[in-house]
């Protein structure tokens, strides 16, 4: 697969994306990676290393918990579906994982929600529509506005519930 070469204007280098994936998500997060480097991102990958069965929680756990703590601004997770790393990473709090299909929910992800994990399935989806998804989800700002206000009903939830 060839991608094209972005070029990023801003002076700031990029801050490193946090990746991880199962099996099933495994193949999908390599092509990511060669996706994000060619876009001048750098990744640090919490794993898996091959495609032998995994338990997805065990990754799910690692970059939500990285997103958490402040660790990394972004995160990409990849399982079969998508649905196992979506439930992992919303228990996580200050996390807005977004399980995506298409470029809208990407780009809606951001724009209204302020996704700070993007959750793609492995085995539904196309390379190059994933690849497109993650540039998309990168490239979209957060609208702020009416949703800031939504968010932070979000937020008051996690502190009730974490006891804050």
């Amino acid at each position: 697969m060839e991608f094209l070469i972005y070029h990023r204007t801003d002076e700031m280098p990029p801050r490193p994306i946090a990746i991880g994936s199962d099996h099933a998500g495994y193949r999908l997060k390599e092509v990511i990676k060669e996706f994000l480097l060619a876009m001048g991102y750098n990744c640090v990958d919490f794993g898996v290393d091959g495609e032998c069965s995994v338990d997805y929680p065990d990754y799910g756990i690692k970059v939500s918990e990285a997103i958490s703590k402040g660790e990394f601004e972004r995160g990409i997770l990849i399982c079969g579906t998508g649905l196992g790393m979506s439930i992992v990473a919303n228990k996580f709090p200050g996390v807005r994982a977004t399980l995506c299909h298409d470029l809208y929910t990407a780009r809606m992800s951001r724009l209204h929600n302020d996704s700070n994990i993007l959750v793609l399935g492995g085995r539904v989806l196309e390379e190059d529509l994933a690849c497109q998804m993650v540039r998309v989800w990168i490239e979209t700002p957060f609208e702020g506005g009416r949703h800031e206000s939504r968010l932070r009903k979000i937020r008051a939830i996690e502190e009730r519930l974490n006891g804050v």
